[in-house]
């Protein structure tokens, strides 16, 4: 059993990833000063701006995105998520990958995004991640954290689909990240149920990281990052401005919850 506190990281990014991960920086050390043990970036950390510049960026960015990971948790000594973040995939397409990264530096787990955002939102916005990303071809993992917990990996528009956060759960995850850049038309009536949906029917932890407010042109994100416990409990939520929701994880809670509801012993033996 084991009980410490997390922190899912709020920003504003941009076009310009020097700036972005100065800022994702000042965040991460003030968690870490806080008290955080785990530590997460929303997606799209280091970059957010049009497609084409996203591909020219990718090779150089990636790289950076990765040793900038390792640096940033050897620096402050936290487990440390890179939210998502573009990695090259040959044809002008890119992965969506999230890295999670330990204190030492060490590469714990990665996934790359398996759903694509490809919505037409009623305000008449059209988005199609599909045509210069590349969907992932493995299931996301779950790893287990020396001293912190089980912890399983998703990426913002995975959170619509409840059989993978039942698979992350049936693997034993015990916190299932949801690192975002949630659109804030959608964001505004559907981010805070889903996940707390997410966390009731897995009886897990969801730590969502999130992007916020105006981006680049009209690309705009919702905000609330989130630390949520298994009975569905908002501990913590960022609001509108960049900072981060600092929220406690107590593996013996979660034990707790999942005697006392045991829908995931429950499950019928032929569904998923």
């Amino acid at each position: 059993m084991s009980s410490f506190l997390a922190a899912a990281l709020q920003l504003t990014s941009t076009p310009d990833p020097d700036a972005n991960l100065a800022a994702a920086e000042e965040q991460i050390e003030l968690a870490a000063r806080r008290g955080a043990e785990l530590v997460g970036l929303p997606e799209n950390f280091a970059f957010m701006g049009a497609d084409q510049t996203r591909l020219e960026l990718a090779p150089t960015l990636a790289e950076r995105c990765s040793r900038f990971l390792v640096t940033m948790a050897r620096r402050y000594q936290v487990t440390l998520l890179g939210g998502g973040f573009p990695v090259p995939a040959g044809e002008g397409a890119t992965f969506n990958r999230c890295e999670l990264v330990g204190t030492e530096g060490q590469l714990l787990a990665r996934y790359d995004k398996i759903h694509l955002f490809d919505v037409d939102i009623p305000d008449g916005t059209t988005y199609r991640e599909s045509a210069t990303v590349r969907p992932g071809q493995e299931l996301p993992p779950v790893v287990d954290v020396p001293g912190l917990c089980r912890i399983g990996l998703s990426i913002c528009y995975d959170v619509r689909f409840p059989e993978l956060y039942r698979h992350l759960a049936a693997a034993g995850a015990q916190v299932l990240l949801v690192p975002a850049a949630f659109t804030a038309y959608t964001g505004k009536d559907h981010w805070q149920v889903l996940l707390q949906a997410r966390a009731i029917e897995n009886t897990a932890y969801v730590m969502a990281p999130a992007q916020t407010g105006l981006h680049y042109g009209r690309r705009q994100t919702h905000g609330h990052a989130l630390v949520i416990d298994p009975w569905g409990t908002v501990l913590a939520d960022a609001g509108l401005a960049p900072g981060l929701a600092l929220g406690p994880i107590d593996t013996a809670h979660s034990q707790r919850v999942r005697q006392q509801m045991p829908s995931l012993r429950h499950r019928h033996p032929t569904l998923f």
